[in-house]
């Protein structure tokens, strides 16, 4: 049986290369640049060699499409996010989701309607672990 080996973690400018993806879909270097840059000073060369590390890392798909390469990002958001997740809680809190959960609710405001949200999501795990 052959293990797979999980996705690198992306770096911070990966991230923003890739939630651009997330959010526009497949996409030319060109058309990342232009979000990107409309963050931070970044060149297009800049963004054109991240994304091609980024494709040989596996973090981006890549097709030729009318002479252009577009870019997709391999994993989903929900996958990406659950990796850094973890190891976030593994690294910072030791395993602990307790932990992680009052630094995170500790830190800033939370309204009522994320309140009620995070308690529907407790409500969901622990029916999971009864079942």
């Amino acid at each position: 049986m052959v293990k797979r080996s999980a996705a690198p973690t992306p770096t911070d400018a990966e991230l923003d290369i890739l939630r651009v993806l997330w959010d526009r879909g497949g996409s030319t270097v060109r058309e990342v640049h232009d979000v990107v840059a409309g963050l931070r000073d970044i060149g297009y060369t800049t963004v054109l060699k991240q994304m091609q590390v980024m494709h040989q890392k596996g973090l981006l798909t890549r097709e030729e499409r009318f002479k252009s390469h577009v870019y997709a990002p391999a994993q989903p958001r929900s996958a990406t996010q659950r990796a850094l997740a973890g190891q976030l809680l593994e690294q910072a809190f030791g395993g602990s989701a307790r932990s992680l959960l009052q630094s995170a609710l500790a830190g800033r405001r939370v309204d009522a309607e994320e309140l009620d949200e995070i308690r529907a999501l407790l409500d969901q795990v622990q029916k999971k672990g009864q079942s």
